[in-house]
């Protein structure tokens, strides 16, 4: 029997198994309910991110090779740029507080407090138990983008990064320049420690520039061209010491392969800016949960 076969088979016997209910209609029809509602979470002063930006000065910068990733530090009070400068290129971004990095980027939780893609004036935060901003987007070119005809939307918190064990899973490959075992070399290397070492460490990401969305009729995760080009960049303020690393993701503008040397690669460019003495008056590190940490007991 042929796969599409056995697929018709098993949904017809799985239709036949189901009993809908004569108010099913309605059941579908209750309206949803925002799950993490954020209108009391704390303010974002862009104003002044923007006038402390304004005076600040270059630092430093580091060049993401295609199909490969790098490492880069920012001291909380400054900021950093992630720019497209050769062609559409698509990056997987992981942060970590610099001095501990048991607190890292946590994707879900920055998901359900601003929804599956992030832009300017948005926060990604950090893991429980700490669960404080780690960075504000303060600039985004392609904030025009909204989301399209088809769902998607660009900086997405819902793909997890490209990796080399479901490449193994579903076609039974060894590629070694997924932004996964990107991630794990370039920390690697910065620390100074094993891959297996590293591995543990790198986590779920900010997929800047990435084009996705979910499928309405199998709710499946998709990718389609990245609308960046040279010159377009996502910038950032680092609430805390960060320690960052970037992959230029093997799918490029992730139009048709993100795991295979197929699709053209371009580096990209990450740059630190430091503001002028005082430019920030009136901000301050942002302190970690205020959750007492008992758990009931």
């Amino acid at each position: 029997m042929c796969n599409s076969a056995r697929e018709t088979t098993a949904k017809s016997a799985a239709d036949a198994s189901v009993n809908i209910p004569e108010d099913a209609a309605a059941r579908r029809a209750v309206k949803p309910v925002i799950c993490y509602p954020n209108d009391s979470l704390p303010a974002v002063d862009l104003a002044l991110y923007r006038r402390a930006r304004a005076s600040a000065v270059k630092t430093g910068e580091v060049l993401i090779p295609a199909r490969d990733a790098a490492c880069f530090e920012v001291p909380a009070g400054q900021f950093f740029r992630i720019s497209s400068v050769e062609g559409a290129q698509v990056g997987d971004l992981n942060l970590w507080n610099r001095n501990d990095l048991t607190e890292r980027f946590y994707s879900g939780k920055t998901r359900a407090l601003h929804g599956t893609h992030i832009t300017a004036g948005e926060r990604m935060w950090t893991s429980l138990p700490h669960l404080r901003p780690m960075a504000t987007l303060t600039g985004d070119t392609l904030g025009w983008y909204g989301i399209d005809e088809y769902g998607g939307s660009v900086h997405d918190v819902i793909g997890t990064r490209c990796d080399p064990y479901t490449g193994n899973l579903l076609a039974g490959s060894q590629y070694h320049h997924c932004c996964h075992s990107n991630l794990t070399r370039a920390l690697a290397d910065h620390l100074g420690v094993s891959p297996s070492e590293a591995e543990p460490h790198v986590h779920d990401v900010l997929n800047v520039f990435m084009c996705t969305g979910f499928t309405r009729d199998t709710g499946q995760y998709f990718m389609k061209a990245s609308p960046v080009r040279p010159g377009d960049y996502l910038e950032f303020f680092a609430e805390i010491d960060l320690l960052g690393a970037l992959s230029a993701c093997p799918g490029g503008d992730c139009s048709a392969e993100h795991s295979s040397d197929a699709a053209a690669c371009y580096p990209l460019l990450v740059e630190v800016f430091a503001p002028a003495a005082g430019a920030l008056e009136g901000w301050a590190s942002p302190q970690v949960n205020g959750y007492d940490g008992s758990h009931g007991r």
